[in-house]
């Protein structure tokens, strides 16, 4: 492992990125989540959806392979299936399944229809995946005695590890906070830069055995909402932070934050996608490197953009939008050491690639 320390305390990322209509992320009536900015609706992806899409996307399964934590309830079942596996008896896996399992969080009753799981979910690492199977073949095998809940969270649980997911957007364990992972990365919730008014679209679904004698109605009638606009999305990674949460680990760490900026780039919420196809790639991305405080430029879009007479192309006025703004902060505060990078994908698709390719870089050197 190679230790050393981040000479550029924090990167932060702008995205543009255009979606057409979809729903990308649904409230609890199933409609697109909104907000009010500036006075006018916009459509808004949570930060939730977001680091769950890129913490399952290919992207970070090639990257960080097995440096990737598990968020669960079921730990507890997987450890009684092991002990199962290797001809525990039944009562005494279910038993120590559910005394590992309450390391990591409160467990269900005993007779619950899942008694091993936790009543929460809990990001677990390989790391204390692995050694809560070991404790619970020892203590089957008697060569471990029973712990109480403190020793037991301090022989399971981990303060560093190489679950880069966990490093990056943190953890909580009310049952043992001294185990919790501040997390490194901050991720806003991304909002369209323009005004939008979700819109409904009504359906319908024929029955395709139904005799051409019967009635000519539906088989089944739906209604969804549906929204389309530019989002803008703001990340801040605080690399002394993540280093720090890997142990020191500086070629995981820089890994870690490649995989974080090509998959923001590349990777969506997936939220109704066969019914609307909503593959979509950032088209702008800036992104800065140094030890300035953060600032997020949201403020490019408190007037939405397309308020004044006769814009129409959304996307262009709101790259003008954000480099204008982040020019404005320069003026008023100085460029402070912070070095910037910029990818256009409105421009040459080759020139895109080879600029996300340098982000990716520029983001995870020192």
């Amino acid at each position: 492992m190679t230790t050393t320390d981040v000479s550029a305390r924090f990167l932060q990322l702008h995205l543009l990125t255009f979606y057409p209509p979809a729903n990308l992320n649904r409230d609890d009536t199933g409609r697109p989540k909104s907000a009010v900015i500036g006075g006018e609706p916009r459509l808004r992806v949570s930060s939730q959806a977001l680091k769950r899409a890129w913490r399952t996307s290919d992207v970070f399964a090639e990257k960080l392979g097995d440096h990737r934590g598990a968020r669960t309830q079921r730990l507890g079942a997987e450890i009684e299936a092991h002990l199962l596996a290797k001809d525990a008896p039944p009562d005494e896996a279910r038993a120590v399944a559910r005394e590992i399992a309450s390391a990591f969080g409160k467990v269900k009753g005993e007779k619950d229809d899942n008694p091993t799981y936790t009543e929460q979910l809990a990001f677990v690492s390989p790391e204390e995946r692995a050694a809560a199977l070991a404790f619970a073949e020892a203590r089957v095998a008697k060569t471990k005695d029973a712990a109480d809940k403190k020793s037991l969270a301090l022989a399971l649980l981990r303060k560093t590890d190489t679950a880069a997911d966990i490093a990056m957007f943190g953890r909580m364990l009310a049952d043992s906070p001294d185990f919790n992972r501040e997390a490194a990365v901050a991720v806003a919730h991304a909002f369209t830069t323009h005004r939008v008014v979700v819109e409904d679209d009504f359906y319908t679904a024929v029955d395709d055995l139904k005799r051409p004698s019967e009635d000519a109605g539906a088989g089944f009638v739906g209604e969804a909402g549906f929204g389309a606009g530019v989002f803008y999305l703001y990340i801040c990674v605080d690399r002394d932070l993540l280093a720090r949460n890997l142990g020191g680990d500086a070629v995981l760490t820089r890994t870690a934050i490649e995989a974080l900026v090509e998959a923001a780039a590349k990777v969506g919420p997936s939220g109704k996608r066969a019914s609307y196809a909503s593959y979509a790639r950032t088209s702008f991305l800036l992104a800065e490197k140094g030890d300035a405080a953060p600032r997020t430029l949201a403020a490019a879009f408190v007037k939405p953009i397309g308020a004044e007479h006769g814009v129409n192309d959304y996307l262009g006025a709101s790259i003008k939008a954000l480099r204008d703004t982040r020019e404005k902060f320069v003026r008023a505060y100085g460029d402070e050491g912070v070095r910037a990078l910029e990818m256009d994908g409105v421009g040459s698709v080759d020139q895109a690639t080879t600029a996300l390719a340098d982000i990716v870089r520029f983001s995870g050197e020192p």
